[in-house]
């Protein structure tokens, strides 16, 4: 993520901000230049206030504090990129409902945001039926005996709102074993079975996905079902991101594929903040943005010891590590073939 300021008194802005708490100045985020400005309101809508010829209005779901991404006037789309994604919601009658919501919606236009930068397709569902396409289901259980299934069908990614009860979260990371959950992970991990298919499944990356993550043939159900029956194997680690990746190589392409994106996101965010480090006699200087690079080596040198220095900050604050995770050889092909295949629309895009 990059670093934002008010355009009026420079004052840091997060992501999230809809005004600024210095000058109290409205402020929005055009996604399609991925651009955060500070505007005035006027008759015809707001106004950036460095470009005063270019006229926005909010989308609609900023009235519900959901959302501050901005729709230039004249563009028909209702809502903006993220929000025209969702196809269902929860009850936002119910006010938990409604902080779940809020929680949901940080993480999926973070989402949205990198999917941006990496220059990937970007469909609604709804707008383009015939074309495939994203949507977001976002529901609660309707009864014990009915629970709603976090997951990935044919671009329709469904989330449980529970997932985002951080008390609930934790008792599922610890039950199943998990060194790491949240709302933007899951959106990572779903997102990547989308990507498959429109990247990998009828492509020309199809056979060497096969060689480095193992044919997709291999029946889905019966390896989750294997996979839950079984105690993983020791020795996961050598080969797999996570326990999780071992149960089929759609699995293993989605955690992998959620890690490029953890990686990408905190290595723009620590190029964003000027951030270096110092470890003995190395210095890593993250001197450049990371959606640019193309050689993946560059990318991973520069992994290792941020990651390392924010594990130790962490274990200074009595917390646990940042990023809890051993990166091996094999997973380092994975990952660059990930590289490999976004680098296409990361250069369109810078």
């Amino acid at each position: 993520m990059k670093l934002y300021t008010c355009s009026n008194c420079n004052n840091s802005l997060y992501f999230e901000n809809s005004f600024c708490l210095k000058c109290n100045h409205a402020v929005g985020f055009i996604p399609e230049e991925f651009l955060f400005t500070t505007l005035e309101n006027t008759t015809v809508g707001y106004t950036s206030i460095n470009h005063k010829n270019r006229f926005y209005r909010y989308c609609p779901n900023a009235v519900l504090g959901t959302c501050n991404w901005l729709i230039p006037v004249e563009n028909t789309n209702f809502f903006c990129t993220a929000c025209q994604l969702n196809r269902t919601i929860p009850d936002l009658i119910n006010i938990d409902n409604q902080l779940k919501w809020k929680r949901i919606e940080i993480a999926k236009h973070r989402l949205v945001y990198s999917l941006l930068r990496l220059g990937l397709p970007i469909k609604s569902k709804a707008a383009e039926p015939e074309a495939g396409g994203i949507a977001f289901d976002f529901m609660a259980d309707t009864s014990p005996a009915k629970k709603v299934m976090t997951g990935h069908d044919n671009g329709l990614i469904t989330l449980n709102i529970e997932e985002a009860n951080e008390i609930l979260s934790v008792t599922h990371r610890l039950n199943l074993g998990e060194k790491y959950r949240t709302l933007l992970g899951h959106f990572r991990h779903e997102i990547g079975h989308y990507y498959w298919d429109v990247l990998i499944q009828n492509g020309r990356y199809l056979e060497k996905f096969r060689k480095i993550f193992g044919s997709e043939a291999a029946d889905y159900g019966k390896a989750l079902e294997q996979y839950y029956k079984t105690q993983t194997p020791a020795n996961w680690n050598n080969n797999f991101i996570s326990p999780y990746a071992t149960a089929h190589p759609w699995e293993d392409w989605a955690e992998t594929w959620a890690h490029y994106m953890h990686m990408m996101d905190t290595l723009e965010t620590a190029w964003s903040f000027g951030i270096g480090v110092q470890l003995q006699s190395t210095a890593t200087i993250i001197n450049d943005d990371p959606y640019t690079i193309q050689n993946f080596n560059t990318i991973i040198e520069r992994w290792f010891p941020i990651a390392f220095a924010v594990n130790s900050l962490n274990r200074s604050m009595g917390h646990a590590d940042f990023y809890p995770f051993v990166i091996s050889a094999p997973v380092i092909e994975k990952l660059q073939f990930i590289h490999e295949v976004c680098r296409v629309g990361m250069v369109k895009n810078s």
